[in-house]
Formats: structure tokens, sequence, C-alpha cells
């Protein structure tokens, strides 16, 4: 597996679920530890997306009409 794969496979979408993790926890009244880190993920997460994000996909074949 490349690291380009590994990036689109796993780093991309890890990153959305930390930005929505952290959002949650900024939102929930109960537990004063993921309150207290709720921005922290939340940043770290879209730090983490916008450098994904930079790292082109693989080529994808074309799978169009070949003549």
């Amino acid at each position: 597996m490349t690291f380009r794969a590994f990036n689109q496979k796993y780093l991309e979408p890890g990153s959305q679920y930390l930005m929505i993790l952290g959002i949650v926890a900024l939102c929930q009244p109960w537990n004063l530890f993921l309150h207290r880190y709720g921005m922290t993920m939340t940043l770290v997460g879209l730090i983490a997306f916008m450098v994904a994000t930079k790292i082109p996909r693989d080529a994808q074949p074309d799978e169009g009409n070949h003549s």
C-alpha cells in the first residue's frame, strides 16, 4: 500500500472523525476532560485534514470506452 492510498483510506476519514468527535466533546456537559480538550481535538483534526487533502490521490485508470 502506497502512502497516497494510506492517506486516502485512513488519514482523511480519520481527521474528519476527529473533528466530529471534538465538536461532540465540546457540546456534551458530562465529562470535563472531553470538554476541556474538545477544541484541541477539533483543531488537530482540522490541521490534519488540511494536510491530508494536499497530498494528491493515486491516478485512477479511466474506465471509459477503450478503442
